[in-house]
């Protein structure tokens, strides 16, 4: 039985309400129809305008919200203004998927969960990385067992750029803490399986020119599970692997999100045991020949960060499960806190 689009208004125009999420969801008009706009610079609402003309265009958010076309409110404002927004189109009665971040504090973030549970079923955060083809093709690997015990995860994204746009300043809700973090933490926490109760954060300011920084390193462990390990840098001018995982019986590496490479003892294969010895020898150990089974695996086409829209209507129209649960990502923000204590070093 079809069911109607959920209608849906955006505040915030720039690059991620108009530069993704417009695009995004007009590329799914059977499931969405964007009904309305806000933004108070003009010039960015005659864009809207251009690319949605059907739509209704607003300066002020309290006239969106005050719309009752509107059923669902995207937030995709600045990062600081994510909570009293999301707070204010809850008790408007709306829907709401709140932009990642979801709060640039963890007091505001403790607020808005609070509000959450007053509206339950009405606000949902947009982890649209939870969705990454590469990321649940990982998942699937570590989950086959062919990697064996899983002992190191490395997640990285570097680029370099002087970049000096408001991302670059803390005022703003600026730094690659709060821009990829959100991402690679969200990540992490599904490798490890919830809470660390082990991290260690280094913050650092190496070729943006505000006051945040652009070069984060993360690690975070949860009991004797695998350490996972995030560097995300703005001041890298050459890339590593976008995914290392070491396991006791082979690794998976990934340059680029497309292929994964993997090297791993043949599974069908009976390794003999062996026992360390004292004897004298001329080599590292007693030389052996092991079954390596070695592969490239393309990254499959049916997920990409989008889909966090096609699973937010599956669940709003046919009670499917959301993905992300909404504690997920409040322990994401928790993480991010953390770290944001961490002095940034020059």
């Amino acid at each position: 039985m079809k069911t109607p689009p959920i209608k849906v208004g955006i505040i915030g125009l720039g690059r991620a309400g108009f530069g993704m999420q417009t695009q995004e969801l007009l590329a799914r008009a059977g499931k969405y129809e964007i009904v309305a706009g806000c933004d108070p610079l003009p010039k960015l609402r005659c864009r809207f305008k251009d690319k949605v003309p059907g739509a209704k265009t607003y300066a002020r958010a309290e006239d969106l919200l005050a719309d009752p076309n509107v059923e669902l409110v995207s937030v995709a404002t600045r990062t600081p203004t994510h909570v009293e927004l999301s707070i204010a189109a809850l008790r408007a009665g709306k829907l709401v998927m709140d932009e990642k971040p979801i709060a640039t504090t963890l007091a505001d973030a403790r607020r808005l969960m609070a509000e959450g549970r007053k509206h339950p079923g009405k606000l949902f955060f947009r982890h649209n990385r939870r969705f990454e083809a590469a990321f649940n093709d990982v998942q699937d690997v570590i989950a086959s067992g062919i990697l064996g015990e899983i002992e190191e995860i490395r997640l990285c994204r570097h680029h370099y750029a002087r970049r000096d746009d408001w991302q670059t300043i803390r005022a703003e809700g600026g730094g690659q803490l709060l821009n990829w973090g959100p991402h690679l933490v969200d990540h992490a926490l599904q490798f490890i399986g919830g809470r660390p109760d082990f991290m260690h954060a280094e913050l650092r300011r190496i070729a943006a020119v505000g006051d945040a920084e652009d070069h984060v390193h993360l690690l975070l462990r949860r009991g004797g599970g695998p350490l996972v390990e995030i560097e995300i840098s703005g001041g890298a001018a050459l890339k590593s692997p976008v995914y290392f995982v070491i396991g006791s019986r082979g690794t998976l590496v990934s340059d680029d999100e497309k292929t994964l490479r993997l090297r791993y003892l043949d599974p069908k294969a009976k390794i003999p045991a062996r026992r360390a010895t004292t004897a004298i020898m001329d080599s590292f150990g007693h030389p052996e020949t092991l079954p390596w089974v070695e592969e490239t695996r393309q990254v499959r086409a049916d997920l990409r960060p989008d889909c966090i829209w096609d699973n937010l209507h599956a669940h709003l129209r046919r009670g499917v499960p959301f993905r992300v649960k909404n504690e997920e990502a409040f322990e994401v923000m928790r993480v991010l806190a953390l770290a944001s204590k961490s002095p940034i070093r020059r």
